[in-house]
């Protein structure tokens, strides 16, 4: 959280001097966008706390998993489990957050860096909230609590039950994505767009690889992060491109669904015919 919060900072900074560049393909707005990042950042916390607040796995709850219900895809990484896999994926998860910096190197995304800032922000905390509401509130025991040879505590553990969806993968796709998005958008004459888009494909398919290692998540829970993360760095520098202003997305919170009484958290979408 601190993270997008330091970065917003800085776009905030420059966001009236450099937003509304004519050399930029994209159009900001400072109250919508902070809105949006606003309402982000709360469904995070909202999903932070649903987390915290997760029980552990009871001891006739684990001795009721069954292996034969897993899907056959996932089946392979059932009681996987490798301390070295975890640490070694923090660092492409970490790296990924610095892509944007290379922004600086061209003119014209340099002299837009303060936008581009605050879209990375809004992609970023769009990611987040999705992912901490869907951990928080869907059960599904990670890989690595069918291995019995990992102490009863560890197995049982509420973070062990939060492996839909792979947050690390998601998080890695949205800025490796949202990275290359911006870069052709800036650039689409650039022959090296096809490598940037190769790279951002790779890093968070290698993200992917070592959470399943570790025995953090499952293959499925490693694409559909993938696919959240990537259609969240491009669908958000997307809609703010100039000529797609009819297209919006905001954060909602609904605690009355058509009179239902149940609360709702996510993101809404709009389009004006």
């Amino acid at each position: 959280m601190t993270k997008y919060l330091y970065i917003l900072f800085i776009g905030l900074i420059s966001f009236s001097h450099t937003a509304q560049e004519n050399v930029s393909p994209y159009k900001t707005e400072l109250w919508k966008d902070g809105a949006w990042i606003t309402g982000s950042v709360g469904l995070n916390v909202l999903g932070v706390l649903s987390i915290q607040n997760k029980p552990n796995l009871t001891k006739a709850e684990l001795d009721d998993l069954n292996r034969d219900e897993i899907w056959g895809i996932n089946r392979n990484a059932i009681g996987n489990f490798s301390k070295n896999a975890d640490e070694l994926s923090y660092i492409p998860f970490y790296a990924s957050f610095a892509t944007p910096l290379l922004f600086l190197l061209g003119e014209n995304e340099r002299n837009n860096f303060g936008q581009i800032s605050v879209m990375f922000v809004e992609t970023m905390a769009t990611t987040g909230a999705l992912f901490t509401l869907t951990a928080g509130n869907i059960e599904k025991s990670r890989p690595l609590v069918y291995n019995k040879n990992l102490s009863i505590e560890e197995r049982l553990d509420s973070d062990a039950q939060r492996s839909f969806f792979a947050g690390h993968t998601a998080a890695t796709a949205a800025a490796t994505f949202f990275t290359a998005k911006v870069f052709q958008d800036f650039n689409p004459e650039s022959s090296a767009v096809p490598f940037v888009w190769a790279g951002a494909v790779a890093v968070p398919a290698y993200v992917g690889y070592l959470r399943t290692k570790a025995g953090k998540h499952f293959l499925t829970d490693n694409l559909i992060g993938f696919g959240i993360g990537a259609a969240c760095g491009i669908f958000v520098p997307e809609i703010h491109k100039i000529g797609n202003e009819r297209l919006d997305v905001y954060p909602t919170v609904d605690t009355n669904v058509m009179g239902t009484g149940i609360d709702t958290k996510g993101i809404g979408f709009n389009y004006t015919f």
